[in-house]
């Protein structure tokens, strides 16, 4: 296949990119820097320098590279993940005007697939009731996103899915390996009385489903693209400590959480058990790391 990655080198574009031309594809990668076209070189892919949000560049990007897939893959985050609603800001526009440009210029191309990589925090967030203020303007991001690929398919324009990730984990991970080393100096407490049942992902899986999904799934698809079970974010604190040697992590209340990170302790509520058990049928993926215990594991054996 030749493959379009928009988002080339992000937590999850640059290792899906090496897994794509591992398998024979032929691909091409963007970056707004110019500074990171050796790094996607590197990785054995063609380099595309441009801005998404430059509708004409990108289109004659997507043009000259003719792809028979493209794959949706842009953000703008901290390296350590979003602290407060406001650093999602960048990647909202991605995932609305982006979005709407990668899928113009796809569909002047010609291409016969697009796969737009969604976050299933949010998109799941949108179908509860009284959602966070604050994450009005993500939610309303990601329905806008998921709306064009859905609308693309069903007029039949184009072969489109959607793939909702859960929250990343794994080695090369920037905020993984901050997560670590905030565990190993007992700097990140576990909370008492966290209910919250979250949906994460190993990176290594969320890549393979993303390969999956190229020639499987049906048009007009949502998978969620999680692990076998949802975990709190104090029990995947709790076993990053154990794994990691580190001394147990303090237990703090929640209360001392939302005056200090608010954003953050929205995370100890939320209550998100998705399943994959379509992502498992229709594309044909099985994660190699069911839930956090074994991708932990791997995680900081790996570091090590």
């Amino acid at each position: 296949m030749k493959v379009f990655v928009a988002g080339g080198t992000g937590a999850i574009g640059a290792p899906l990119v090496r897994a794509l031309v591992t398998r024979g594809h032929r691909v091409w990668a963007t970056t707004r820097s110019r500074d990171k076209q050796s790094m996607i070189g590197t990785l054995g892919a063609t380099p595309v320098v441009v801005d998404a949000l430059d509708a004409l560049a990108l289109e004659k990007a997507v043009r000259e590279a003719a792809p028979t897939h493209v794959i949706h893959e842009l953000t703008a985050l901290p390296k350590t993940g979003p602290r407060k609603a406001s650093d999602l800001d960048a990647t909202n526009r991605l995932r609305d005007e982006g979005m709407r440009n990668l899928l113009n210029a796809s569909l002047a191309a010609g291409a016969q697939r697009i796969i737009a990589g969604s976050f299933a925090l949010i998109g799941a967030a949108a179908t509860m009731r009284n959602p966070d203020p604050s994450l009005q303007p993500a939610i309303d991001a990601v329905h806008s996103m998921e709306s064009q690929i859905l609308e693309a398919a069903r007029r039949n324009a184009i072969e489109a899915i959607v793939l909702r990730y859960g929250m990343f984990y794994g080695p090369g991970n920037p905020a993984t390996e901050e997560m670590i080393a905030l565990v190993r100096k007992r700097w990140l407490p576990r909370v008492r009385d966290d209910h919250g049942q979250l949906p994460f992902v190993h990176i290594d899986d969320a890549v393979a489903a993303t390969v999956d999904a190229l020639d499987r799934g049906t048009s007009g698809g949502i998978y969620d693209i999680v692990d076998d079970r949802p975990a709190s974010f104090s029990d995947v604190v709790t076993e990053m400590s154990d794994v990691a040697g580190a001394r147990p992590p303090l237990a703090v209340p929640t209360w001392l959480v939302r005056l200090a990170a608010p954003y953050m302790a929205r995370l100890f509520t939320m209550q998100l058990p998705l399943s994959n058990a379509k992502a498992r049928q229709e594309l044909g993926w099985v994660p190699r790391y069911p839930s956090y215990r074994e991708g932990l594991r791997q995680t900081i054996a790996r570091a090590a």
